[in-house]
């Protein structure tokens, strides 16, 4: 992560680098279904298809995207949840 990101407070972290499509959707649906209102998730994925299915699962399921950001081939995602 680079100096000018900002430091976001999260509650639980998803590493689903390695994983595919439809796999990082999948762990992210799951583990979000434990999070209560306002709870912060960091997620790291490396599939390129990810940044596209997370961004619309968060619209759909009225997540907040606090952040996006592509660390090399990393992409990190924070998400609030909002209900």
């Amino acid at each position: 992560m680079t100096d000018k990101k900002k430091q976001i407070k999260y509650d639980k972290e998803l590493d689903t680098r390695g994983l595919f499509c439809p796999e990082p959707l999948f762990e992210v649906r799951n583990l979000s279904e434990s999070l209560e209102v306002g709870q912060c998730l960091k997620v790291l994925a490396d599939d390129p298809a990810a940044e596209e299915d997370l961004t619309r699962w968060a619209k759909r399921t009225d997540t907040e995207i606090l952040e996006f950001f592509k660390d090399g081939e990393d992409l990190v995602f924070y998400f609030k949840k909002k209900k």
